[in-house]
């Protein structure tokens, strides 16, 4: 069997644990370091592991969260599973999902 790595982009989960749930809520912070993304791009930096990333990006979002690049970027070992899956309810090499939290979506006016 090869071995495989891989990442865990562990954003969302260390926005989670400083109540921070709104994707929005970083972009001031990073415009704060110098960094300045837009709103979608900060949203997918949240919701999917990213494939690059700045070093001003990396660093500025440190500062804010406090942390290391080792606390938001976990590299592990990729397992692939040949033949049945898992049991029910296992997930295997997840990060536990941030607490729900209620949404309201709003409609922007004029439309």
């Amino acid at each position: 069997m090869t071995k495989r790595m891989g990442v865990r982009w562990n954003l969302r989960r260390l926005m989670a644990a400083r109540d921070m749930y709104q994707t929005t809520d970083l972009v001031p912070l990073l415009a704060e370091y110098g960094v300045h993304l837009s709103r979608e791009q900060v949203f997918r930096l949240v919701t999917q592991q990213p494939q690059r990333l700045s070093m001003d990006t990396l660093a500025a979002l440190c500062g804010i969260l406090e942390c290391t690049p080792a606390d938001l970027i976990e590299v592990v070992e990729v397992r692939k599973q040949v033949g049945k899956p898992a049991a029910s309810g296992e997930v295997a090499d997840r990060a536990p999902a941030p607490p729900a939290r209620p949404t309201r979506l709003r409609r922007p006016e004029g439309l």
